[in-house]
Parts: C-alpha cells; sequence; structure tokens
C-alpha cells in the first residue's frame, strides 16, 4: 500500500464518497478509509440481518419468523433522490454509484379513507386519477400544463402571475383547486414539510414540481438507475 497519499477520506457516508469522488477525478492519489467493516457510514444499508442486531447491540439473534438474514436489507437512513436533480448528476460525475445501489419507484402514494391512492403528478394521471372528483381532476390537469409550460423568463408561459411576488397559495386560488389537492400537491410533489411555502413566492414550489414530474418522466423512458430512491 503506498504511503503518501494527497488525501486521505475519514469515513465513507454520502458527503466523504462525493468527496473522494470529487478528488479521484481530478487526479489526486486518494486514501478512503473506514472503521466499519461496512461501505456508507450512517447511509448504509445493513445486510444480513445478524449484522443489524450486532450494529445495534440488540440481544440474541433474529428469530427464525424472520426467515434468512440475507434476505434483509435495511437501510439506516432511508434516502430519496430525484432523478433529473444536480445530486444525482454529481454522484454519476464522481462515480460515487459505484458504492450505492438506486431503485427507481413509481410515485408517491397517500392515504385517504382508508384507501391508499397514486399522487398523480402528469397530466394524463391527472385525468385518471380516483383521488379526485371529475371537475377537480380538470382543474388539477391545468395546474399541472401550467406548471410543466411555466418560464420565468418567458412572460408567455405565466398567464399574469409574477413568480417573484405571486404566492403559491394564490396560484392554488387561481386553478380552485381544494384543500386535500393543495395537502398533497404541496406535501407529495413539492416535498414540504409544513405550509409556510403557501406564502412565499410560487417560482420554488413550481421548480420543485416540476423535478418531481420531470424525475419521474426520466425514470420511466429511460428505466435507469439513476432515477429517484
Amino acid at each position: 500500500m503506498n504511503e503518501e497519499y494527497d488525501v486521505i477520506v475519514l469515513g465513507t457516508g454520502l458527503t466523504e464518497c462525493i468527496l473522494s469522488g470529487i478528488m479521484s477525478v481530478k487526479g489526486k492519489k486518494v486514501l478512503h478509509m473506514d472503521r466499519n467493516s461496512y461501505y456508507g457510514a450512517e447511509s448504509a444499508s445493513i445486510t444480513p440481518l445478524e449484522d443489524l442486531y450486532q450494529r445495534f447491540h440488540l440481544p440474541g439473534t433474529p428469530p427464525e419468523s424472520m426467515g434468512k438474514g440475507r434476505d434483509w436489507n435495511v437501510d439506516l437512513v432511508p434516502k430519496f433522490l430525484m432523478a433529473n436533480g444536480q445530486l444525482v448528476r454529481m454522484l454519476l460525475i464522481t462515480q460515487v454509484t459505484r458504492y450505492l445501489d438506486f431503485k427507481v419507484i413509481e410515485g408517491s402514494y397517500v392515504y385517504k379513507g382508508g384507501k391508499i391512492y397514486k399522487v398523480p403528478s402528469t397530466e394524463t394521471e391527472a385525468l385518471a386519477s380516483s383521488l379526485m372528483g371529475l371537475f377537480e381532476k380538470r382543474r388539477f390537469r391545468k395546474f399541472l400544463v401550467f406548471v410543466a409550460n411555466f418560464d420565468e423568463n418567458d412572460p408567455k408561459t405565466m398567464e399574469g402571475v409574477d413568480p417573484k411576488k405571486t404566492t403559491m397559495r394564490a396560484i392554488f386560488q387561481k386553478f380552485s383547486l381544494g384543500q386535500e389537492v393543495i395537502d398533497f400537491t404541496g406535501h407529495s410533489l413539492a416535498l414540504y414539510r409544513t405550509d409556510e411555502y403557501l406564502d412565499q413566492p410560487c417560482m420554488d414550489t413550481i421548480n420543485r414540481i416540476k423535478l418531481y414530474s420531470e424525475s419521474l418522466t426520466k425514470n420511466l423512458e429511460s428505466n435507469s438507475k439513476d432515477g429517484i430512491t
């Protein structure tokens, strides 16, 4: 093993792997070390199940009712990345994907009235969704078309909306969307944790919804590994 390196990176978490990858592609000699017997640090997926018991100092061994230990793969911190986002592009450029496995997902789901519904993110899904009534579907479809076409550099696409002043609440009112639609749009498509975004300029929310929709479309078209995961 070489005794001299340009960079020594301790830990194999996502941040450390990105740094190591950037240094490597820039021609630096990198020593990447981890005190654990597995890659990923706190972002790791632990397998077999026996290793998870050991990792958290759980007493005994997994019960037989849980099946074979190697059939389990437990994420310590589940990750959700947008296929069309900058982070995925960075991971591909730095070749960190050699240490990560991606699984494409087909969408998000919400629980309503004792049933689980897929959240519509495209015009076609909006019209076919059983999550909304007939008239709500049409209004939501128009909203999605507006979001997909919106370009802050092209006034023709704005329909009178000022991206720096018009709030997201005003956008929802513009399309007469009900509270349930607002809730799943803000929290399942734009991925906000609170409702503070409603009274802020709409541009960030529009970009978030566009990123979500474009990422799902990219997954379906390419069927590649660099998807939402």
